[in-house]
């Protein structure tokens, strides 16, 4: 007897209601996005090396996916999609002066350690902004991300908001070196505060900078935060941060999504392209980020056109996990299963044609003699119907709530309401 082969670690078949349910999110979170303007692009799966190299400022070299082509060029899935749609912006919008909205769904491979328990293949569905450096732009942003997720049902989740320049400046000041200064970025990722003063007080700081990092977990939380942050720096940059931050919040509340946001002066970005705004947004239900994005505005540089952007990802499953661990109904579309015999055979098939004129689902079974209709209520169940409509030789038709187990008798003088389910 042959193996059964079953799907590599970190990578999972999706089927049934729960595949139903995730397209059903995210159409609700494409349509959201048309709603705004933006119109849809799609990149390769695989592009070259090059495009997602570290200098870009994606993940280490060592989780990417990496295979040759029939010439010897190092190609890699796809760990993100912002850089292959900012590779294709740079050539397809050469001459475009206006800014341009794109948005997309696909799937992101990365090769997580595998003591981590993440998904290395990951549906994300965002959008990109392109040749706009703004507030305005900013603001459209996370306006459009909170309405995609009220869209899905979600209620209690949360946007942190914060500028690299803040942190950035902070590190400029403090004086170290390349390799403490990745230290402390990875450090303050992971909310360890009191790894990044030993890091501080092993070297030569201003008590000035260590004082600033000190208030770090304190610098979060609403509006207010800001002017607490603007009292803990002096450089022009890191003021400049906070200032843009402070008329973003402005825009925010007229947009009146400002009860989703938070600010958090400690965020540093997932990405080495991010330049200045970035944001993340959290829901109860999974460990880690539902959304991440930010404003990358050199990224297009590295494909050859200076233009300033910003886009965000929403990671679908994510979301998906979110929604199911919260008891978030999402509402996946009626199916029937009509149950006939060879003798009624047309009747079933017109029957059936002539529910899905009208929208319902049907699914089609000629039963067996040696069968029991009970045999069919499980089948039925087992597909995820909602009613199994049983065909009798007289034109009757005995209907089955799979879910209540209620059952009433349809009779053939009965006429179905145009539109409407049994």
């Amino acid at each position: 007897m042959e193996q059964k082969l079953h799907t590599p670690e970190g990578v999972r078949d999706i089927y049934n209601t729960e595949c139903r349910k995730k397209l059903t999110v995210q159409e609700k979170l494409h349509n959201t996005l048309h709603l705004y303007g933006y119109q849809d692009i799609q990149t390769p799966t695989f592009e070259y090396f090059d495009v997602f190299r570290e200098e870009i400022g994606t993940i280490s070299s060592r989780e990417l996916y990496k295979f040759f082509d029939r010439e010897g060029n190092t190609l890699s899935l796809r760990p993100d999609i912002t850089p292959s749609i900012a590779r294709a912006a740079a050539t397809l919008f050469e001459d475009e002066d206006f800014p341009v909205r794109l948005c997309y769904i696909g799937n992101t491979f990365i090769n997580h350690f595998s003591y981590q328990g993440r998904l290395k293949e990951n549906t994300q569905l965002g959008a990109e902004l392109i040749g706009e450096d703004s507030i305005e732009a900013d603001a459209e942003m996370i306006a459009m991300l909170v309405d995609g997720l009220k869209k899905v049902g979600l209620k209690e989740f949360q946007v942190n908001i914060g500028h690299v320049d803040f942190i950035r400046t902070l590190l400029c000041e403090s004086g170290l070196n390349d390799e403490r200064i990745t230290e402390v970025y990875s450090l303050i990722g992971n909310r360890n505060y009191f790894g990044v003063e030993e890091v501080l007080d092993s070297e030569r700081v201003s008590e000035s900078v260590k004082e600033a990092f000190r208030v770090l977990p304190e610098l979060i939380g609403g509006a207010e935060v800001l002017k607490k942050a603007a009292l803990t720096v002096s450089a022009r940059e890191a003021l400049a941060a906070i200032d843009r931050l402070q008329k973003i919040y402005v825009l925010l509340k007229h947009y009146g999504v400002e009860e989703h946001v938070t600010f958090d002066m400690s965020m540093c970005g997932s990405y080495g392209y991010y330049s200045g705004i970035i944001f993340r947004a959290y829901t109860y239900g999974t460990g880690d980020a539902i959304v991440r994005g930010g404003r990358y505005d050199h990224l297009l540089e590295k494909f050859g056109k200076s233009i300033p952007s910003i886009g965000f990802a929403i990671i679908v499953d994510e979301l998906m996990s979110a929604l199911s661990r919260q008891k978030i109904a999402v509402d996946a579309g009626h199916r029937d299963l009509i149950v006939y015999t060879e003798d009624i055979q047309q009747w079933a098939f017109t029957l059936a044609k002539d529910y899905r004129s009208n929208g319902t689902c049907i699914v089609l079974k000629k039963c067996r003699a040696e069968e029991s209709l009970s045999c069919y209520e499980d089948y039925g169940k087992r597909i995820q119907a909602d009613n199994l409509l049983f065909l009798k030789e007289d034109h009757d038709i005995e209907v089955i709530n799979l879910k209540s187990g209620e059952k009433h008798l349809l009779h053939a003088e009965e006429k179905k309401p145009e539109g409407e389910t049994v």
